[in-house]
């Protein structure tokens, strides 16, 4: 069965209160901006995953209630920091009868999860933009899903989207 993984780089966070930790930033108007492109975006093509798995921080959140998925999601604090191989690690999890995921969280790790699974793309290499959104296919269960087995079918950012 084809499977789908959707990988979400947060919107656009603000930078305006300086006392806040990283975890805490909300988004920017710019990131609000594009969560609303991003939703319509995913209701036109019918984009519905079986699961979202999202980092714990404020900014993710605030992306995954502003793209508004319904649908099964678990919000992972360890997710927060997962480099692009404990993101793999996580997907690998996924339970098999799960078609479609969408992984919401920060880079470098989602520019290099989407470059390790997909292979070298020279756009994605050169910059995974906030609010970008990869979508990548293979044919193997979750439990087999390694470096090479996916390949890239659609990157949407938020600049596309205006």
């Amino acid at each position: 069965m084809p499977r789908v993984l959707y990988v979400l780089r947060h919107a656009k966070s603000s930078w305006d209160d300086p006392g806040l930790s990283d975890h805490d930033r909300t988004l920017a108007p710019r990131g609000l901006k594009a969560t609303k492109q991003l939703a319509k975006h995913l209701r036109e093509h019918e984009i519905k995953p079986g699961l979202v798995l999202c980092s714990t921080a404020v900014r993710a959140q605030e992306t995954l209630d502003g793209i508004g998925l319904d649908g099964d999601r678990s919000i992972e604090e360890e997710l927060y920091t997962a480099s692009a191989g404990q993101w793999v690690e996580r997907l690998n999890r996924v339970p098999d009868e799960t078609e479609s995921v969408m992984a919401i969280g920060h880079n470098p790790a989602l520019q290099q999860l989407v470059l390790a699974l997909a292979g070298g793309n020279e756009t994605i290499a050169r910059k995974f933009p906030t609010g970008a959104l990869a979508t990548l296919s293979f044919e193997c269960a979750w439990s087999e899903l390694e470096p090479g087995r996916a390949q890239l079918t659609e990157l949407v950012r938020p600049k596309d989207l205006d």
